[in-house]
């Protein structure tokens, strides 16, 4: 009997994944052609056509669906036998490039002392930040990113997690805004006030709006933009308020206690709303890895380290 192919095992997980012969060929680099030859050859083996025809569109065979995950697992299960063990791992010989999921404002706020650390400790590491236009476990489950950074939201049961820091949402404005130049911060004063959001999905009422609507106020929302570094961008350059995470200010030019000149003004709300606790998140596959073990403990160190006081 002929041992089957276990390079098929890769573009098999590729194709499951992607549901496409051209989204698996773009991500294994081939040409269109040698994806459709590789997925003959898959069909052969498995005794299963595993892509089909749907109208416009290629659907998962119901056994196709069944082996997804097995699959999955089986290639990192593989590519693990063939990483070094924990006791072998060397920081400053490991070879390897990992994808963190996170927004804008994590990489500008803890970007620089993360990619400080990791050269300094791991010289042959590359460290890649993917955006973050939603939050989902889907990177995550199929392998494209090692780590996804933020709040977390229906990732599902299996993800694991741990918490980085606690954070607090403020306010800023512009240096010589008005607010900047009074000697606190009022509730009335901010309610007086034009405000800047962020939002991805454009919503315009969040828990600065759900306090402030328990004390029978409302505070004027003139734009909507969507990330805390546009919102940032948008006060500096206007009279409107804005309300971000207090780490979207690590690294940005803030008015200081002594008065030294800055572009900003970041102030704490006149009114209280929950913490936020960010997080690490990852795949159980993963949770093993010494790499990727090594990598959790340099983001957690670094955040900690960085990290405003809540």
């Amino acid at each position: 009997m002929m041992e089957p192919d276990l390079n098929l095992l890769i573009a098999l997980d590729v194709l499951l994944a992607e549901g496409s012969v051209v989204g698996a060929a773009r991500r294994l680099g081939l040409s269109a052609s040698a994806m459709s030859r590789t997925l003959s050859r898959l069909r052969t083996a498995t005794g299963d056509p595993l892509l089909v025809r749907a109208g416009r569109n290629m659907v998962l065979t119901p056994y196709a669906e069944g082996i997804r995950e097995r699959a999955q697992n089986t290639v990192f299960e593989a590519r693990a036998v063939l990483r070094p063990s924990a006791a072998e791992l060397d920081p400053a010989t490991l070879e390897r490039t990992f994808i963190l999921r996170t927004n804008d404002g994590f990489v500008e706020a803890f970007g620089p002392a993360l990619i400080a650390a990791t050269a300094t400790a791991a010289p042959l590491v590359r460290l890649r930040f993917a955006p973050k236009p939603e939050k989902s476990s889907k990177p995550l489950r199929e392998g494209l990113v090692d780590l996804e950074i933020g709040v977390l939201g229906d990732m599902g049961p299996e993800i694991r997690l741990q918490a980085l820091f606690r954070d607090r949402f403020v306010g800023v404005a512009r240096t010589g805004h008005p607010l900047a130049l009074q000697p606190d911060v009022t509730l009335e004063r901010y309610v007086a006030c034009g405000h800047v959001v962020a939002s991805r999905s454009g919503r315009t009422s969040g828990p600065v709006d759900q306090a402030l609507a328990e004390l029978g106020l409302e505070r004027n929302i003139a734009a909507v933009v969507p990330s805390f570094p546009t919102a940032l961008a948008v006060a500096q350059a206007s009279d409107l308020v804005a309300l971000v995470p207090a780490s979207f200010l690590i690294n940005q030019p803030i008015v200081n206690g002594n008065g030294v000149v800055a572009a900003l003004f970041a102030f704490e709300l006149p009114v209280k709303t929950q913490g936020i606790t960010v997080s690490q998140m990852w795949h159980p596959r993963s949770e093993t890895d010494p790499a990727h073990r090594w990598l959790r403990q340099l983001v957690l160190s670094v955040c900690r380290r960085q990290a405003p006081e809540s």
